[in-house]
């Protein structure tokens, strides 16, 4: 669509780099009142609010340039993506706001497609779209602000993972080198049409099989790639050990990194975390796979290793492309060894 601006990065791919916003939200001067359970201080995926003794509320805002030039699809990734945090929490979502900038002369139809488009994921999450706000912008932006709940005694957070518990990622790897490479015409249809049913499917079938069992820590992947996402959980005090060759990765997006296909993201992503990080396997295209950033990017949960296995067939039982990908060791020299 002549609208759809898409010259610079869009999806999770426009993400301000990590070290800026440690740097810029580490200044703030806030208030935090008794009811906050969790903020931004510790780098999760959304806000908690004690609502009463057992119970919490779930909040959080997500949203991004468009990456595909499909309207009705941007809406569902977009859409997807936001109702990710809700899950990563191990939480329902009951509630969302639209937040969009569109063109003051763009189409009508386009909007109206991506409004659609977002609103099917939301009823797909038997959430309810309750209002939102737009402006003109020259720029197409779009996503949601959504509330959850959960038990109190249930709310998974990203920093408290358990020495040896297994890391299971609840999707394959490589969405914008995917998406990239397809506008080049690099990869195939089927390989983007690979990544485009990776990025609208929601998250929260993984989440309500993986809540039966006992999660120490959970996040989404989204715009710092999976090294980001798993040095954030592991906070400086755990390393995580990965198997290359277990992880699960986008048809396309290897002959993407052979076609020269390189993101903005993942070399933000690389020049934060690879004083971090060891590659004990020569495998270029892997590094950059694992550096890449994710637009409504796959779950990553740590799981009691006896509940692992169990875990991983129920999941795929439900379609659901998982795979156990390493596990939480003491800390070493490096937060993350991938052999």
């Amino acid at each position: 669509m002549d609208d759809f601006d898409l010259t610079v990065c869009g999806g999770c791919n426009a993400k301000i780099p990590a070290a800026s916003l440690d740097n810029i939200l580490g200044s703030l001067d806030t208030y935090r009142r008794d009811d906050i359970l969790v903020g931004f201080d510790s780098k999760d995926d959304s806000a908690v609010i004690k609502f009463d003794e057992k119970s919490g509320i779930i909040t959080s805002l997500d949203f991004f340039p468009p990456m595909v030039e499909d309207p009705y699809i941007f809406g569902q990734i977009a859409a997807a993506n936001a109702l990710s945090d809700i899950y990563a929490m191990g939480a329902d979502p009951i509630c969302a706001l639209n937040i969009l900038a569109f063109p003051e002369d763009g189409k009508e139809e386009s909007l109206k497609r991506i409004l659609e488009g977002g609103a099917s994921k939301v009823t797909e999450a038997k959430a309810s779209l309750v209002g939102g706000h737009s402006i003109h912008d020259p720029r197409v932006k779009y996503g949601l602000s959504v509330i959850g709940r959960a038990g109190l005694d249930h709310i998974w957070t990203n920093d408290r993972p358990k020495l040896g518990h297994k890391l299971i990622l609840t999707k394959p790897l490589g969405v914008s080198l995917v998406v990239n490479a397809h506008k080049f015409s690099l990869v195939s249809d089927s390989d983007f049409d690979g990544a485009i049913e990776s990025m609208i499917s929601l998250n929260g079938y993984a989440k309500d099989i993986l809540k039966k069992y006992h999660i120490s820590a959970a996040t989404d992947v989204t715009g710092f790639g999976l090294l980001g996402h798993l040095s954030e959980m592991l906070t400086n005090k755990f390393t995580a050990i990965l198997e290359g060759s277990k992880i699960p990765i986008l048809a396309g997006a290897r002959k993407a990194v052979d076609e020269s296909i390189f993101t903005k993201g993942s070399q933000r992503n690389r020049l934060f975390m690879e004083d971090k990080v060891e590659f004990q396997v020569d495998d270029f295209a892997l590094e950059e796979i694992l550096y890449d950033p994710q637009t409504s990017g796959g779950l990553l949960v740590a799981i009691d290793p006896k509940e692992a296995e169990e875990a991983l067939v129920k999941l795929h039982k439900a379609g659901i492309k998982a795979q156990i990908i390493g596990d939480i060791h003491k800390k070493f020299d490096k937060s993350i060894f991938i052999i």
